[in-house]
């Protein structure tokens, strides 16, 4: 038994007009309810709520003020869900709605609460039908056509697979529908490939991704051991290959040195709030040898931020190398009030203080 999502985007949720791709939608519902049968947990994570909600309003082209994303998705969200509880229920297979937001995956409480109720659906074989919550998000974009989104749930469930479908056959050397001579790229095993490809940012008229946004997606899970694959979601074949685990599109292997999910959600999914310069000592130690960051090593405090909130370490200078991301034990006032002081003069003036700005379990690499 497999837990497998499936991640949808815009560009086969619909045609460019808004109108449901009926004709996609079918043969993967029923490769869904083939793999459901045959014991498999199944997630689906779809876009097009907005593109749905376009087509019923009539408006020309995907809006771009953030009023009319929401209002085009709270008029698509239903109707689209809809198609899929009854092409699923056709099939056999009970199906719930599942709206997430940005906060859901950067709040650590909400975060866990997501994977319970997913967990507990999927104990009752319900397949989730999750889309972003886009009628109050504000960080709509952020989530990348929900590739990142779909990437978090994958994490958090501790998923076997991760399948992007889309409206190619995987990652090409270099975009197919501007080079004939693009190759598809079968195999991706270490991350630094993808360096030698031109994989840009274009997307279809409704969506929001693009392939790179699919890469990133594929990185996320990979670090976290989960193997993905980025595949066509038009052909069924490829569909078929891609929900059961055979070798279809591109696939991307588990990555060496695996990184645990708090990790992962704390470099991907928990917001910044302000950034830390160090200096040269605080950086290596922070690089090579995986110590925790101390006040001594703060050179510059930025932003305004509290306790248990994100923020970027960076190394001093105007243009400061990124080193990572980590959970402060300090406010941004008591930050700078202690900056640069050894741990002796730190409690004298805070006396209740923590040894670490950043403990090390807290920290992420960039």
């Amino acid at each position: 038994m497999a837990t497998v999502v499936v991640k949808l985007g815009s560009s086969i949720v619909a045609d460019d007009a808004g109108e449901v791709r009926m004709d996609v939608l079918g043969p993967i519902s029923e490769e869904v309810g083939a793999r459901h049968e045959a014991g498999d947990r199944i997630v689906l994570v779809t876009s097009g709520a907005i593109a749905r909600g376009r087509r019923e309003m009539g408006l020309e082209g995907r809006p771009s003020a953030m009023a009319e994303l929401q209002a085009s998705s709270a008029v698509g969200q239903g109707k689209l869900y809809r198609v899929y509880d009854e092409l699923l229920q056709a099939r056999g297979v009970r199906s719930a709605q599942v709206l997430l937001t940005f906060f859901d995956m950067s709040a650590r409480t909400h975060y866990l609460n997501a994977r319970h109720t997913l967990q507990k659906l999927l104990e009752w074989r319900v397949v989730p039908v999750i889309n972003e919550n886009d009628t109050t998000t504000t960080d709509e974009i952020s989530f990348g056509d929900n590739d990142f989104l779909a990437a978090q749930v994958a994490i958090l469930l501790g998923a076997d697979r991760l399948v992007l479908l889309t409206d190619t056959a995987g990652l090409h050397t270099s975009d197919p529908r501007e080079d004939p001579e693009a190759e598809l790229v079968p195999e991706v095993t270490d991350l630094g490939e993808l360096e030698h490809f031109d994989i840009g940012v274009s997307t279809s008229p409704l969506g929001s991704g693009g392939m790179r946004s699919k890469v990133v997606a594929a990185e996320m899970t990979t670090a976290a051991g989960i193997p993905a694959v980025i595949a066509s979601g038009t052909e069924r074949e490829a569909v078929t290959s891609a929900l059961a685990g055979e070798p279809t599109g591109t696939r991307f292997q588990p990555q060496e040195g695996r990184v645990s999910s708090f990790k992962l959600w704390l470099k991907y999914a928990k917001p910044t709030q302000g950034r830390l310069a160090v200096d040269e000592g605080a950086e290596h130690a922070l690089r090579e040898r995986g110590t925790s960051l101390l006040p001594v090593g703060v050179v510059e405090v930025e932003g305004e931020f509290d306790a248990g909130d994100a923020v970027e370490v960076r190394a001093a200078g105007r243009n400061g190398r990124p080193i990572g991301k980590g959970i402060v034990n300090y406010s941004s006032a008591e930050l700078r009030r202690i900056k640069g002081l050894k741990s002796d003069a730190v409690r004298e003036l805070l006396p209740r203080a923590t040894e670490e700005a950043v403990h090390r379990d807290y920290f992420v690499l960039d």
